[in-house]
């Protein structure tokens, strides 16, 4: 029988997406969808692509989620994301009634936790800090390359 795969397996895969933002000089936050141990959604940064402000990883990864399973709600899964989800995609979140978010480094500024603590939905379970040195790495590799 297999093993099933923990939130460090899952979150390895979210900072692939996320070096891949970093490759098309975006924004390095990437995100992954687990529904029963699988990946149903990929995801990163395309805001400077698109042109959108709301093209963010956890956005992308919602929609794309939501259009696998067939349904707007994603309960019973769970997103990994690099970083702590702002107040737009944690009220995205909210409304999917996603079961767990599992991100890596804190946003100290705009953490949808931190600004509004009630906006992720009463079920939602959150787990915060997987791999966030190599997730908080990354964006200062991006940002210190920008200045």
């Amino acid at each position: 029988m297999l093993e099933p795969f923990d939130d460090t397996y899952f979150m390895k895969q979210a900072l692939l997406e996320a070096q891949k933002a970093f490759s098309e000089d975006e924004i390095p936050v990437g995100a992954v969808i687990v529904a029963n141990n699988r990946i149903i959604a990929r995801a990163h940064n395309y805001t400077e692509k698109l042109n959108d402000v709301t093209a963010h990883a956890e956005m992308q990864a919602i929609t794309a989620a939501a259009d696998y399973i067939g349904g707007k709600y994603l309960t019973d899964c769970t997103l990994y994301v690099t970083l702590e989800p702002c107040v737009m995609c944690g009220g995205a979140l909210y409304w999917s009634q996603i079961s767990r978010v599992v991100y890596g480094a804190s946003d100290e500024k705009r953490g949808a936790g931190r600004v509004q603590p009630s906006l992720y939905h009463p079920k939602t379970e959150i787990v915060a800090g997987i791999l966030a040195d190599d997730c908080k790495a990354l964006l200062l590799d991006f940002f210190s390359k920008k200045r």
